[in-house]
């Protein structure tokens, strides 16, 4: 669907597009959303290729960037983008620059373990974050319209101090950035993060009803809403045997694993 050899675009529906970098270890995967008026494109991505490209192929709408959560692999296009939104809490990573990782770290990460040529003029020993002051701030409950569709904010901290996840009604699609997905684990064994706060953020995303689809930002593209059922019993399971605190190590449950 793209004619960026990078990225892979699959439709959801005929609205909606993840837009996926497979190329990549992380198998990262950001959204666009189009509505009426305007578009809402979830993260940005790794900042390998160009994903401003990709999205001026699939719609000539407004695009506002709603920002999971302030890491490498999900702001990595932001400057390509006027209006660009994060939470307050991690607005000052965005100005300032992440907490937890060097940019040697970062640009090792950026560049290792690839199953596709990197893009002519990409290099990861230059490679630098995207910084820059938002155009604006989500805040939970936040439903922001795009004409004949809107998406709920919800603040779902624990990877990040700022973390936000996004439920489309009435298709029911879950958007959970870092905070759920299958294959390798979620985390929060950083010092900038806080497994506290990560469960009792899985336990709210749980219990919201009629999701369809729950599409975290790495890994298998869509997963189902019976895995929110599993997470229910893994948060029992982390409370009642006091495992929510950094050094645990990894707990795998059906479907997903979570690392302390």
């Amino acid at each position: 669907m793209s004619t960026d050899p990078w990225f892979t675009v699959q439709s959801i529906d005929e609205h909606t597009f993840a837009i996926s970098e497979y190329g990549h270890w992380e198998k990262v995967h950001s959204f666009l959303l189009l509505g009426q008026k305007r578009a809402v494109l979830i993260d940005t991505g790794l900042g390998i290729g160009n994903i401003r490209r990709v999205t001026d192929e699939l719609t000539s709408l407004p695009i506002d960037v709603f920002t999971t959560h302030v890491h490498t692999d999900h702001i990595g296009g932001h400057g390509m983008f006027a209006d660009i939104y994060v939470h307050q809490e991690d607005r000052d990573w965005l100005v300032y620059g992440i907490q937890g990782l060097t940019i040697e770290q970062i640009r090792k990460d950026i560049g290792r373990d690839l199953s596709k040529p990197l893009p002519e003029g990409f290099n990861p020993e230059t490679y630098t974050p995207f910084q820059g002051i938002p155009a604006g701030l989500l805040k939970d409950g936040d439903v922001i319209d795009l004409g004949g569709r809107s998406l709920k904010v919800y603040h779902t901290p624990g990877h990040s101090p700022g973390h936000l996840c996004f439920l489309e009604e009435p298709s029911g699609y879950l958007f959970t950035g870092d905070l759920l997905y299958d294959q390798t684990p979620v985390y929060a064994f950083y010092p900038s993060t806080n497994p506290a706060d990560l469960v009792n953020s899985l336990e709210r995303i749980a219990g919201i009803s009629g999701v369809t689809r729950v599409f975290g930002s790495h890994n298998t593209l869509g997963l189902k809403p019976e895995i929110l059922d599993e997470v229910k019993l893994a948060v029992h399971f982390l409370r009642e045997r006091e495992l929510i605190r950094f050094g645990t190590g990894i707990h795998a449950f059906k479907g997903f694993s979570i690392r302390f």
